[in-house]
């Protein structure tokens, strides 16, 4: 008998099947992986070294700014490597 869990799983399987990516393309998408983590962590430190010296300085407009502006940033690099992924994903399709 099975679980709720596994019926479930095999209804998902058959309406999206998971795709099989070769080991190149999960090579491809690791070194993805690590390039857009170092790209984030670059933009994190320097925002967050400007929005200390805004804060220190009593500038919480500037501040608040640059909080935005880093969600922004990092919402744009997280999009960015999602499309290059699906891109990968799409290769393997065809």
């Amino acid at each position: 008998m099975k679980s709720a869990y596994e019926l479930a799983m095999e209804r998902l399987s058959k309406t999206a099947p998971t795709v099989k990516l070769s080991e190149t393309q999960k090579k491809q998408m690791a070194e993805l992986d690590s390039q857009y983590a170092a790209k984030i962590a670059a933009r994190e430190i320097a925002l967050k070294d400007e929005i200390t010296k805004c804060a220190g300085a009593g500038e919480e407009d500037k501040a608040e700014e640059a909080r935005q502006n880093l969600i922004a940033e990092r919402k744009k690099l997280q999009s960015e490597l999602e499309d290059k992924k699906e891109r990968i994903r799409a290769a393997n399709k065809k």
